[in-house]
């Protein structure tokens, strides 16, 4: 339980009807989830208007409502407050409700286009490996310590958010770490959130389905660094060209990595394979199991925050060296018989995809052929599908157009969208296998001794959702099962 005026600190109110010197049980945004003594936030959100529902939350036993517009009609013993934006009223409220939470602990949020999962994900292992209990909200999954919380959205909402952040206090975490998603920062998730440092990984086209312009998608992302309070560290890529631009505002400590550039924190690649990469940190030689120079810029993300949160240099490069990455990101297995690399990335961004590719050339022989297999998620950005294809049959020997998760189009639209973007000198390399098992098979079997297989767009993924289902699907299980069925 929770007083009402209590909860409602820091909300810019416009109107109040009704008392708010009341105990209330707790926050609710759906409705539907109402029970006694709740109160409802009624948010006007891309689908629904929360405000057709209030009766609804009432009916239920809401006994306070927080809206942009009252309504019409008043009922006698229910409160009713007026925001002036109630998505912000929602994360203030949250972070009072749960006696904020991220100040009682070290939080440290990652935006950017590529590598926010990675970086999380690394963090929270480096952090336990010192010694440390670590909390983590992340695409993949939520930990608090050891436990495991499924993980729905790339971050959850305000409630969501605060709820773990406080269960994460209470089981003594020291730090958290957190992806932080361009639709969290333009839906005010993370107001009211206490930041002790922010990364900015890199910017590339993505989210343009939601986003009006690239331009709307930098600026919202520059919003996250613009609200960093001066005691943080704002860490910044600073070979991105827009690295600067990200932190060109706050009020935070700046601070910069770079693999090209000079920058605060800089390292160089001596060597780069399929067994991972050698390189030199402030003068001292790194070996990690990770692969590629987008790895590169990760591990110095990593590094960077590490050293910034006041851990020792060396002690954090000595754990580096012995953690792994993210669950579908550039993970590969070997087939027993031919030795085919198949390689399981998320890549379903044109610039991850490269990213990708660009790895793998850069750690091939130059005798082996690179089989790329494809495809784009529906009810997205359609404007990335033609780019996808062309990326994929630029840098590949041959190309397999394929289902992603077509969600509520038609997957031939979208492959046929796709190839549109392949240049008419480069169509022979590329094949269009609607069905993505069938398609893994095609390319499994297409694949010769040494041939490398890239199977690229969902990743950690284990469903493909299909008309508002989602199936049991995974690339990296449906791959290594094909090449056990070619061995036998």
């Amino acid at each position: 339980m929770a007083n009402l005026r209590d909860i409602l600190y820091g909300v810019s109110i416009n109107a109040v009807a009704g008392n708010t010197d009341i105990d209330i049980n707790k926050l609710q945004s759906n409705s539907k989830a109402v029970v006694p003594n709740d109160v409802f936030v009624a948010i006007v959100g891309g689908l629904a208007d929360g405000h057709k529902y209030i009766d609804g939350a009432i009916q239920l036993g809401a006994t306070a409502i927080v809206c942009e517009v009252m309504p019409d009609q008043i009922i006698q013993g229910v409160t009713y407050v007026e925001v002036k934006n109630s998505r912000e009223a929602l994360a203030l409220m949250a972070d009072n409700y749960f006696d904020h939470p991220s100040s009682k602990l070290k939080l440290v949020g990652v935006t950017g286009t590529n590598g926010k999962t990675t970086t999380v994900t690394m963090l929270y292992n480096l952090f336990v490996k010192l010694g440390y209990q670590v909390g983590l909200l992340s695409t993949i999954v939520n930990k608090i310590g050891d436990k495991v919380i499924a993980s729905t959205h790339t971050t959850p909402d305000p409630v969501s958010i605060n709820e773990l952040l406080s269960d994460m206090v209470l089981a003594g975490c020291d730090f958290a770490f957190m992806e932080v998603s361009s639709h969290a920062i333009h839906q005010n998730r993370i107001a009211g959130l206490t930041f002790t440092g922010g990364v900015f990984t890199n910017i590339s086209r993505d989210h343009l389905d939601y986003h009006k312009d690239f331009k709307e998608y930098i600026f919202v992302k520059k919003a996250f660094f613009d609200q960093l309070p001066a005691n943080a560290f704002a860490l910044t890529n600073v070979d991105d060209k827009r690295g600067m631009v990200m932190v060109q505002n706050t009020k935070a400590k700046v601070q910069t990595y770079a693999v090209n550039s000079m920058a605060d924190f800089k390292t160089k690649i001596i060597e780069s394979s399929f067994s991972g990469l050698i390189l030199e940190v402030n003068n001292v030689e790194l070996y990690t199991r990770m692969v590629g120079k987008f790895n590169a810029y990760n591990i110095m993300a990593v590094f960077a925050t590490a050293v910034l949160l006041g851990q020792d240099n060396i002690e954090v490069l000595a754990a580096i060296s012995a953690i792994d990455g993210a669950e579908g990101r550039f993970e590969y297995i070997v087939s027993k018989r031919d030795n085919v690399i198949g390689v399981v990335d998320y890549a379903h961004t044109p610039d991850a995809l490269k990213n990708v590719l660009q790895t793998i050339k850069d750690v091939r022989t130059g005798a082996e052929e690179v089989i790329t297999l494809v495809g784009c998620g529906g009810d997205r950005d359609k404007g990335k599908r033609p780019m996808m294809a062309r990326i994929a049959s630029e840098y590949s020997d041959r190309v397999i157009l394929t289902s992603d998760n077509p969600r509520s189009e038609v997957p031939s639209v979208i492959l046929k969208e796709m190839k549109d973007g392949v240049p008419a000198h480069l169509t022979r390399k590329v094949m269009v296998v609607e069905d993505r098992r069938e398609a893994i098979k095609v390319a499994c079997t297409m694949a010769q001794k040494n041939d490398i297989l890239l199977v690229a767009g969902k990743g950690h993924e284990k469903y493909q959702e299909i008309k508002g289902e989602r199936f049991p699907f995974d690339d990296k299980k449906i791959l290594a099962e094909t090449f056990e069925e070619l061995e036998r």
